[in-house]
């Protein structure tokens, strides 16, 4: 697929039954399926209310329960995307039906422990789908792929992700209290995105930071905002590929100063040129700023990469059009299935052994 070439369209489209009302799926789940056409049919939350404020922004049923939901899906041959904190999905996994095509939200568990009991449930269930790893479908992160693919900027030898700015926390109220934070529910994603263009690491060092209580902090921002209790928000992670690949991923989520030095960005370094995109989602949260991508050519100049959209909302439409492919028999396996979630989150676990013991050589995950 070339950077220009539209993405491949389901053969049939099946209704979508959303499990989860919460913010991301206000945000990106909902905008992205309304601007492809996918309709969605059915929305359940514990919060009766936002269910029926999310169900009627989307021309879709509310149900007063999971049970009478999934009834629903089954009579029309629905798809599940299940948007929930990773703490409810083992339990809603027991209660869909054997076969189920599924879309979860990531992470695939809160460590791989519980990765591992999930990948297993799976299993059992037959169910059949991918874990929401969206950053993959990202239109400047399609593109510059296919442009690596071309032989654009010669062989991918270094990648950095590096985000500075300030993340509303408290959007999401269930992550209070969480011993894992920013690596399991932020960095995972540029850490899936290491994998996908790199493979598996050969060496890890990553390092975590808490961020001061508004208590304890000698200067706090004119207008920072009141925050949930939280484990880590700030990481760097080093993943080694043998003697001449890398990737670095460098977060800090507390950069309260004016427009103008914060950053969000994706650059892949090559042997024969460089790309570099801005995922502007994370500048001014959940809003945005537009995503960009530029190329360079040894011997030329910058070149802008034109693209179909942004990270939010565009990129969520990405894994439901591989699930509704997977669904309709287009495809047999798609990105993020269910045993590759499995292996980022055996990345993860290698990064919060790294921060608690230093650099950690992995230990190559056996199928589980």
């Amino acid at each position: 697929m070339s950077p220009s070439t539209p993405p491949p369209v389901p053969s049939a489209l099946r209704p979508i039954h959303l499990v989860g009302a919460g913010s991301i799926v206000r945000d990106a789940h909902l905008p992205a399926y309304r601007q492809v056409g996918y309709r969605v049919a059915g929305v359940f939350d514990l919060d009766r209310a936002r269910a029926s404020e999310v169900a009627a922004s989307a021309g879709a049923t509310a149900y007063g329960s999971l049970a009478a939901l999934v009834e629903a899906a089954e009579a029309d041959g629905g798809v599940y995307d299940l948007a929930l904190p990773p703490s409810a999905v083992p339990a809603t996994l027991e209660v869909l039906p054997e076969g189920a095509f599924v879309l979860l939200q990531k992470p695939f568990g809160r460590d791989l422990a519980e990765a591992t009991q999930l990948l297993a449930l799976t299993r059992a269930r037959r169910l059949r789908g991918a874990v929401n790893f969206q950053l993959r479908y990202a239109p400047a992160v399609e593109a510059a792929r296919a442009l690596l693919a071309y032989g654009a900027i010669g062989e991918l030898i270094d990648l950095e992700l590096r985000v500075v700015c300030r993340m509303p926390w408290e959007t999401w109220p269930f992550l209070a209290g969480m011993p894992r934070m920013e690596v399991l529910m932020h960095a995972i994603h540029y850490l899936d995105l290491a994998r996908s263009f790199l493979g598996e690491p050969e060496r890890v060092w990553c390092g975590t930071a808490r961020q001061p209580s508004r208590a304890t902090s000698e200067r706090t921002a004119p207008d920072a905002r009141e925050e949930p209790c939280l484990a880590e928000t700030r990481s760097t992670t080093v993943l080694s590929f043998g003697e001449t690949r890398r990737a670095v991923v460098t977060t800090y989520h507390h950069h309260a100063a004016p427009a103008g030095h914060d950053a969000s960005h994706l650059r892949l370094e090559g042997t024969g040129g460089t790309m570099v995109a801005r995922l502007g989602v994370n500048l001014d949260y959940p809003r945005g700023r537009d995503d960009t991508l530029e190329l360079w050519r040894n011997g030329g100049a910058w070149e802008r990469v034109p693209l179909r959209g942004n990270w939010f909302p565009h990129a969520f439409e990405g894994p439901m059009r591989s699930l509704q492919r997977l669904a309709a028999g287009d495809v047999a396996r798609i990105h993020s299935g269910f045993d590759d979630a499995w292996r980022t989150m055996a990345l993860v676990e290698t990064c919060y052994k790294s921060a608690a013991g230093g650099e950690r050589v992995p230990e190559p995950p056996a199928d589980a």
